[in-house]
């Protein structure tokens, strides 16, 4: 099954963002993404962001267009946000991201009514139903279909870190589950989503993609949901292990933090250099760790199975990549990564809320609420 790979720019950006409904009351979900949709999409069509709605009536998502750096992507997802707000405000709906929702239950939500939604729920059953998760998906562009599947293999062994630096799902359906982000492990449970399979070049790609559609597991590549993806229609490398991220000061960080590392990948291919790849079992454990322990992980970091903790390895890594990102006009917000270690993760500030109310969740979705509209707050 040949694939086409569309021509895109080296390093470039995109994003899209999945966003909660809530009732600023209740601190409920709310699904009235159906009612606001038609003139926010109408209005987007000339702008270069979009606004869309999502599997569920209490989500719209917000997407970018091509950014050539991250600044440019974060001003377009900046545009849309403001843009949602003139029709949510008005309506008395609250913004808020995170991996999950704090105490929402799934049989009080509604599926959107398109034929692809309700298809996913026939065939998904009880754990369609139960995908009340939200999330990120960085692109980035690559200019050389032959770079994909190595920068993927590669790339995987910094999901861990990715992961836990968006770990935003604490909660679930009114209940603390000790994991950083229960929205990883909820996720892959879906037939073609989890790790990307180690496939070494872009025909075995392609081949992938025939057994997949020939044995009917899938229509189209459209439908491989891995943690990190080739994504096609674009051109790009798109990542989707991250948890929903609850401020846009944060969203910025893990994207330059993906391009720094795409753009690292893409220029030791350039220069001969071989890619290091870990064991697939090695994946494995670091994602059921990073899900687990979020920044406090310690993952599996070398073939040889050496392990460190999320925190120091990030931070080795960031003194590391800091020239790429000077050169890709992103050091501001790659600084950002910096600051979500120094500052915690949104699971970690979640966690504090819940303990310093006496596990009022009610009290977690207004923290949530509010570092969505004015910025991260200190733990």
């Amino acid at each position: 099954m040949p694939i086409e790979f569309a021509s895109s720019r080296r390093s470039t950006v995109g994003l899209e963002w999945e966003l909660m409904l809530a009732d600023p009351v209740s601190g409920d979900l709310v699904g009235r993404a159906p009612e606001l949709l038609h003139d926010l999409e109408r209005a987007s069509a000339d702008e270069r962001h979009t606004v869309t709605g999502e599997l569920l009536t209490n989500t719209i998502e917000v997407t970018s267009g091509v950014g050539s750096t991250v600044s440019d992507a974060v001003g377009d997802i900046a545009a849309a946000i403001a843009a949602v707000r003139t029709a949510t405000d008005p309506a008395g709906i609250e913004l808020l991201s995170a991996g999950s929702h704090p105490f929402a239950q799934w049989y009080d939500q509604q599926v959107t009514d398109k034929t692809r939604y309700h298809s996913l729920i026939e065939k998904t059953q009880w754990w369609g139903r139960n995908m009340m998760i939200w999330g990120i998906h960085v692109h980035i562009g690559v200019e050389d279909r032959d770079k994909v599947l190595p920068i993927i293999g590669a790339l995987t062994s910094y999901l861990p870190h990715l992961q836990a630096l968006a770990a935003s799902s604490p909660f679930w359906a009114g209940e603390r589950t000790g994991y950083a982000s229960n929205r990883a492990l909820v996720f892959q449970q879906l037939p073609t989503a989890g790790l990307p399979w180690p496939l070494a070049d872009w025909a075995a790609y392609e081949g992938y993609l025939d057994d997949m559609v020939r044995t009917g597991v899938m229509l189209d590549a459209t439908e491989v949901r891995w943690d990190i993806r080739p994504a096609p229609r674009w051109g790009t490398i798109e990542v989707r292990a991250c948890d929903g991220m609850s401020t846009l000061h944060e969203l910025a960080a893990v994207a330059a933090l993906t391009q720094v590392l795409v753009e690292g990948f893409s220029r030791d291919l350039d220069e001969g250099r071989p890619l290091a790849v870990l064991a697939p079992w090695f994946h494995r454990e670091n994602k059921w760790r990073a899900a687990r322990y979020g920044l406090d992980a310690e993952v599996i970091v070398t073939p040889d199975g050496a392990q460190r903790s999320v925190r120091a390895h990030l931070a080795e890594e960031l003194e590391r990549l800091a020239p790429i990102a000077a050169d890709l006009q992103c050091s501001d917000q790659f600084a950002g990564v910096a600051d979500i270690l120094d500052r915690g993760a949104s699971y970690a500030r979640q966690v504090a809320v819940a303990d310093a109310s006496g596990g009022d969740l009610h009290a977690v979705v207004d923290h949530l609420i509010r570092e969505f509209r004015s910025g991260p707050a200190t733990l």
